[in-house]
């Protein structure tokens, strides 16, 4: 996993740091030369410009410069603070004009290079990736010792381009935020072992109701491909048609009393996926969260349950929230901020729950401030029906006994990279189960064949 480091933080990181800063800076001018010559193919005959400004950010850009020089390139610099109307044309334009500390509106001159920025586009928000004014859109941004949330945030991915993270020096080892990548999804999720029989990793989904019974089928089939070895599927007034044939039904109302008994037989408990807006529904969810003795994940209607609820639900298992930012307001009473990572550390901390915030880029957070960011996936799983299966992954990875961060952490990134698996567009929700097996090969958590006992 990458580090992910608020400007505030790679403030206090900078200030903390042994190395003198004309070090640090030679080694960031360094690393953005070594970019920019790799980004144009080599130094033969080519022309940078480089845009540079009066803080720490310019120094970077101007050792560069010199770095450039050395190389044969044909280097200028130019005063971010007196630029021209526009800037003059080269093969690179490499922007140090500000980074983290803008804290007023910059317009950037017109540009008609392609742009590498450094640390970050002048004019993004290191926090939000909002933008402060109008930055450059970059092709490739070189930043320092660890990701920024804005990087990853709101406009930052469109305005940042390909991403680097460069090794200056600096020590991140207390970063309580990491963007999850494909090689961390095995070290997430247990695989299971060749002597597993179905009850050590059994899933109960309690979702759906009369016309939305087939949320709680995509959930239960998502749970089942993720790993579930056993998935028994309550559906409150509902019938089994359409079921998958696999899965154990048992068609109670979601009271404490009516589905409690066998509770200690199951490793994970999914509550939420179309069970509509009965009363009494509702009050059975907020029973059943409170007296759980397994891990809850509660998804769509099982957070509007809970919405309004002061006090949270005491309860002593873990619980997982899954909201979109609709719900995450009935849950709050507000909108996330764009501080996406303060929103989702605020309702894990007040909850005690872990907060799966979804979004592009989707924030996990815990109670005691660690963050899991995930980027992967496309505008292909803004349909209908997907959060089920999101739902229904998570609750499998938990029943297969991963952590609850971790649980969600991955069955976000695996969720996101189900929508690469899918073919051309058209894609709707049903089509994810069916990809799940080989995801997760791809990814190393099951292996492409049965292990033998």
């Amino acid at each position: 996993m990458i580090p992910v480091v608020t400007p505030a933080e790679m403030a206090e990181i900078d200030a903390n740091s042994d190395e003198p800063v004309d070090v640090l800076v030679g080694r960031a001018g360094a690393a953005v030369a070594r970019a920019a010559v790799d980004e144009m193919g080599g130094v033969y005959g080519r022309r940078v410009v480089v845009l540079a400004g009066p803080g720490s950010n310019g120094a970077d850009g101007r050792v560069a410069a010199e770095r450039l020089e050395q190389r044969g390139v044909r280097t200028s610099v130019v005063d971010a603070l007196n630029a021209p109307e526009e800037l003059p044309a080269a093969d690179l334009l490499v922007d140090a004009a500000f980074g983290t500390g803008l804290r007023r509106p910059y317009v950037a001159p017109p540009a008609s290079s392609p742009v590498l920025a450094v640390d970050l586009p002048s004019g993004l928000d290191g926090l939000t990736g909002e933008s402060i004014g109008t930055p450059l859109p970059a092709v490739r941004t070189v930043t320092f010792a660890a990701l920024k949330p804005g990087l990853l945030l709101g406009g930052g991915p469109t305005l940042a381009g390909r991403v680097e993270v460069a090794d200056i020096g600096l020590d991140v080892s207390g970063a309580s935020a990491f963007l999850v990548e494909d090689g961390d999804i095995s070290n997430l999720v247990p695989s299971r072992q060749p002597d597993a029989h179905k009850w050590e990793s059994a899933c109960w989904v309690v979702a759906g109701s009369p016309g939305m019974e087939g949320a709680a089928h995509l959930a239960a089939s998502a749970a089942q491909r993720a790993g579930a070895g056993y998935v028994r599927l309550s559906i409150p007034g509902g019938t089994a048609a359409g079921a998958p044939v696999e899965v154990v039904g048992h068609f109670a109302d979601v009271t404490l009393d009516g589905i409690s008994g066998d509770m200690e037989r199951f490793a994970s408990l999914v509550v939420g996926p179309g069970l509509g807006t009965n009363s009494d529904t509702w009050s059975g969810v907020r029973r059943l969260v409170s007296a759980a003795t397994i891990p809850v994940v509660l998804d769509g209607d099982g957070l509007n349950a809970i919405a309004g609820e002061q006090p949270w639900p005491i309860r002593a298992a873990p619980l997982v929230l899954t909201p979109h930012d609709g719900e995450y307001e009935r849950l709050t009473g507000s909108r996330p901020r764009p501080d996406r990572l303060g929103a989702a550390r605020d309702l894990a901390r007040s909850s005690g729950a872990i907060v799966l915030l979804k979004g592009p880029t989707t924030v996990v957070a815990a109670p005691d401030g660690q963050v899991r960011l995930v980027t992967v996936g496309d505008s292909r799983l803004a349909t209908a029906g997907t959060g089920d299966v999101l739902a229904g992954i998570l609750g499998a990875f938990l029943a297969r006994g991963a952590e609850p961060l971790d649980a969600a952490a991955a069955a976000a990134h695996v969720h996101g990279r189900l929508a690469a698996a899918c073919p051309g567009t058209g894609v709707v929700a049903g089509d994810l189960a069916t990809h799940l097996v080989e995801v997760l090969v791809g990814l190393g958590v099951d292996p492409a064949e049965g292990r033998s006992l």
